[in-house]
C-alpha cells in the first residue's frame, strides 16, 4: 500500500481484529475514520452471490458519477478483469483474505488516472459476509469527479491471508504495506502469475485481461 488513506484504514482494521481473522461489522465506528469516509465503501453478497456495494462514500460516488449503493462491484471493471475481481472479493468474504489492487480508471472522455483499492474482510457470519474498503486516486487531476470513470483496468492484484504466510500477486513494481503484527516483516512474498491462474494455499488467483 502506498496511499496514506489505505494505510490508515488498514491500521484501524488491524487494531480492531486483534488475533482474529477479521473484526465484526458492528465494531466499525465511523467517527474513528471520519476523515476517510468519503473514500470508503462496504461490500456485501447479494442473492446471486455477487459482491455489491452496501455503502459508498461521497467522493467515491463522484468519481464514478453515480450512486454506487446496490451497484455490482465487478461491473466497474473491464470485461477481462471482472472474473478476477469478483473472485478476489469472494476470497475476502469467505477466506478473510486482504485484497490490494492498483489500477487505472478510464474516464468517459478517454482520460486515465491511477488508483489504489484496498478490501478488508469483516466478520458478518456465513449468512451476511461483508468487507470494508477504500478506493483512492494516486493523483487528483482537475477533471476527477467531473469526468466520470467508466472502466477500471487492473495493474496489480495482491491477496494476503492474515493467518498464514502471505503471498504477493504482481504485474508491477514492489509495493510494501504495514506489518500485520508488530513482529511481522514485509507482508508480501513475491510470486509469479502463470497463465490461467494459480493456487496459493487455499486461494486461487487468476490473471486479468491487461497485458504488462
Amino acid at each position: 500500500m502506498n496511499q496514506d488513506g489505505s494505510i490508515a484504514l488498514f491500521r484501524y482494521w488491524n487494531s480492531l481484529r486483534g488475533e482474529r481473522a477479521a473484526p465484526k461489522r458492528a465494531e466499525i465506528e465511523p467517527a474513528a475514520i471520519k476523515s476517510l469516509l468519503a473514500d470508503t465503501f462496504i461490500l456485501e453478497r447479494d442473492a446471486r452471490g455477487e459482491p455489491v456495494f452496501r455503502l459508498a462514500g461521497t467522493r467515491l460516488c463522484a468519481i464514478y458519477g453515480r450512486e454506487l449503493k446496490g451497484f455490482s462491484f465487478p461491473s466497474l471493471w473491464s470485461a477481462e478483469d471482472r472474473k478476477m475481481v469478483g473472485r478476489a472479493a469472494r476470497d475476502a468474504f469467505q477466506e478473510k483474505a486482504i485484497v490490494v489492487v492498483t489500477f487505472h480508471g478510464l474516464s468517459l472522455s478517454g482520460r486515465s488516472n491511477p488508483f489504489e483499492l484496498l478490501i478488508l474482510p469483516l466478520d458478518g457470519g456465513t449468512e451476511h459476509p461483508r468487507a470494508l474498503g477504500s478506493l483512492l486516486p494516486v493523483h487528483r487531476p482537475f477533471w476527477l469527479g467531473a469526468d466520470p470513470i467508466v472502466e477500471n483496468r487492473i495493474e496489480t492484484l495482491r491477496l494476503v491471508d492474515p493467518d498464514e504466510q502471505p503471498a504477493r500477486l504482481s504485474r508491477g513494481a514492489t509495493v510494501s504495506a504495514p506489518p500485520l503484527a508488530p513482529s511481522s516483516g514485509t507482508i508480501f512474498d513475491e510470486i509469479s502469475i502463470t497463465e490461467g491462474g494459480r493456487r496459493i494455499r487455499h486461494l486461487v488467483v487468476f490473471d486479468g485481461g491487461r497485458s504488462s
